[in-house]
């Protein structure tokens, strides 16, 4: 498949800003594979489009405050924003970064309102020491401090770029970027149609019957790394965290024997299903815990093989998780759903509406 084969127009006013309220009362749009029918629904009549004995997998990652600035001596302002540990130090991208010297030290700036402790219980400077590709440092912190800490004192939600907030987030990033259901810190990119659950929304799922299992993918910044090939199978797929427990493995072999649906909630839950399934065979046949780094690209002629539906947002063109959604429906099926959204104003991208494919 040609890379150009992923793109559309789309207005900028369908990029949603902010998110509805509730959680559930975002629009739904419904997608029958067999039948090629589209219909209009919103996320909380979900569970008149599941049956009793489907089950639902959401990804229980929490995404970190990974956003936050410093400053150099000179007194120019750097966004950085927290990737992960490495051997050689805390994996930021900082913008801007062309100037930026090995070996120069960066004041962080605090919060306004600090949220725990004092000050001089963090780290207070960042020390480079590598040099990676595209914008991307090695840095030591100083005095030594839990990233995980240290990011909830200076952080703040990381939202992608096309959500404009300035200079700061809103308050209710904090609470609204993040899943009602997450546990497991480590994600720099929210799970996006896992936005959409409210508790009351998964109560009323486990009343009619509808199983849940969690798994865990920590989102990475290559979520949002446009393709730079002509052609997907020369695309490099970036690397991703993923934790499977024994429970989630048996009650997704119990559904499948059972004869009820998986549904993956989002790409992430997805791309943590066919990773093992390319393992093990569908689904988690042999129990136990999985987990590692996942690689997987989903673009068609890809046939997946552990996800009978997919209930995920839309998403930005040329993108993997387009390409992914594609593989799963058909080329020219969400090409005509896509053409419908648009046309009936349906908000895109990480706070806008959603689609199930069923």
């Amino acid at each position: 498949m040609k890379t150009v084969e992923l793109q559309y127009d789309l207005p900028p006013e369908r990029i949603a800003q902010h998110p509805v309220e509730p959680r559930d009362a975002a629009r739904l749009l419904v997608i029958d594979r067999a039948t090629g029918d589209i219909s209009h629904r919103i996320v909380r009549d979900l569970p008149g489009c599941l049956n009793a004995g489907d089950c639902l997998v959401l990804n229980n990652t929490r995404v970190l405050p990974a956003r936050f600035f410093c400053r150099r001596a000179t007194g120019g302002r750097i966004e950085a924003f927290f990737l992960r540990v490495a051997d050689d130090g805390w994996r930021l991208l900082l913008k801007p970064s062309a100037r930026l010297g090995i070996g120069e030290t960066l004041l962080v700036e605090p919060l306004a309102t600090p949220v725990h402790a004092a000050p001089e219980t963090i780290a207070s400077r960042l020390v480079l020491r590598t040099k990676h590709d595209r914008g991307e440092w090695a840095a030591v912190a100083e005095p030594p401090a839990d990233p995980l800490r240290f990011l909830d004192e200076v952080g703040q939600p990381p939202l992608p770029p096309y959500i404009h907030r300035d200079p700061r987030p809103e308050a209710e990033d904090s609470a609204r970027y993040q899943t009602v259901f997450a546990s497991q810190p480590g994600a720099i990119a929210a799970p996006t149609a896992g936005l959409h659950f409210t508790p009351g929304l998964l109560d009323t799922l486990a009343a009619r019957g509808v199983r849940r299992a969690e798994v865990t993918l920590h989102v990475g910044l290559g979520t949002f790394a446009p393709i730079d090939v002509d052609d997907l199978a020369d695309h490099r797929m970036h690397a991703e965290w993923f934790e499977v427990n024994e429970a989630t493995a048996g009650t997704l072999h119990e559904t499948r024997g059972g004869g009820g649906r998986i549904v993956a909630v989002g790409t992430t839950s997805a791309r943590v299903l066919e990773t093992l399934a390319a393992v093990t065979g569908p689904p988690c046949a042999d129990g136990g815990l999985r987990s590692g780094w996942t690689q997987i690209f989903l673009y068609p002629p890809y046939r997946f093989r552990a996800v009978d539906a997919l209930l995920t947002n839309f998403h930005l063109p040329g993108s993997t998780l387009l390409a992914m959604v594609m593989a799963f429906a058909g080329v020219e099926l969400i090409r005509r759903a896509y053409a419908i959204a648009i046309a009936e104003r349906y908000r895109f991208y990480s706070y806008g509406d959603a689609m199930l494919i069923v």
